[in-house]
């Protein structure tokens, strides 16, 4: 098969059961190449693929360590060579460490945060946009957080990481977008139904939670990941840089003081006493 007749792929980093996952399912499901990448579970991975192909779908499963040197660079010249043209890119790494008071940071949990968020964005820019380029065209997709846009007491490792990734997404806009790279920064403001992140921050209050916030108020990834799709293949005449999303009961993020209802610290998680 010639390069021209392989399937356009739709790279995930950040593949786990929530967002990266249902938006693997979603392109697989339109017709791309999926390669699913996440840094464990290689079971649970395994089970993604699985459920892509049983749909009819193609997928490739890889379990990559991204603030490695080398791992973004070399994944992604190994899917141009062996499976396809990467058409449409989800970056979907977060580094949430839960709620910590400024001392209680460890320059290491601040500095990993960074390396995660805007430093892997950067490497994953500079190995993949050479190509798209070359093609004229192709999609950079980035999920966000409410702490790209205001900074609440205990993240500051998170809002430092996500923020810059916010500006990263702003220049990369800026030089690329004329040249045909779309560029769409995606703020989640709110929670997420997904079991290996915010399930695992909550713990076993996870499930009484999402009843806490009654009927479709906890966003849903499968719902998401359709957003995702309909950026990925906007015109071009009339291109997002930045959506906010959120459950429909929630206050955005400019009108709204944080939830005190999430406690996300590594000593108590779960709910905060009232």
């Amino acid at each position: 098969m010639s390069a021209d007749d392989r399937k356009p792929v739709c790279l995930i980093l950040g593949a786990g059961a929530g967002i990266g996952g249902n938006t693997g399912k979603r392109f697989a499901m339109g017709g791309y190449h999926t390669v699913l990448a996440r840094r464990s579970d290689q079971e649970g991975l395994a089970k993604l693929v699985s459920e892509i192909e049983g749909a009819g779908g193609s997928a490739t499963g890889v379990l990559i360590n991204a603030v490695d040197d080398g791992t973004i660079e070399e994944l992604v010249e190994r899917i141009e060579t062996d499976i396809g043209p990467i058409e449409v890119c989800l970056f979907n790494l977060g580094a949430q460490i839960g709620n910590r008071p400024f001392f209680d940071t460890p320059h290491k949990a601040f500095e990993l945060g960074w390396r995660m968020t805007s430093f892997a964005l950067f490497r994953l820019a500079q190995a993949m946009l050479p190509a798209m380029l070359e093609r004229g065209h192709g999609t950079l997709l980035v999920t966000s957080a409410t702490s790209a846009v205001r900074g609440n007491a205990g993240q500051h490792s998170h809002a430092a990481a996500i923020g810059g990734r916010r500006m990263l997404c702003q220049t990369l806009n800026a030089e690329f977008a004329p040249k045909g790279i779309h560029i769409a920064h995606v703020v989640v403001d709110g929670p997420v139904d997904a079991p290996d992140t915010l399930g695992k921050l909550l713990g076993d209050k996870f499930e009484a939670y999402k009843q806490s916030k009654g009927e479709d108020g906890v966003l849903d990834p499968a719902a998401l990941a359709e957003t995702y799709w309909h950026l990925a293949h906007q015109p071009r005449s009339c291109w997002s840089f930045e959506v906010d999303v959120r459950p429909y009961t929630d206050t955005p993020w400019w009108n709204d003081n944080p939830a005190p209802a999430i406690n996300t610290s590594s000593a108590n998680p779960g709910f905060r006493s009232p």
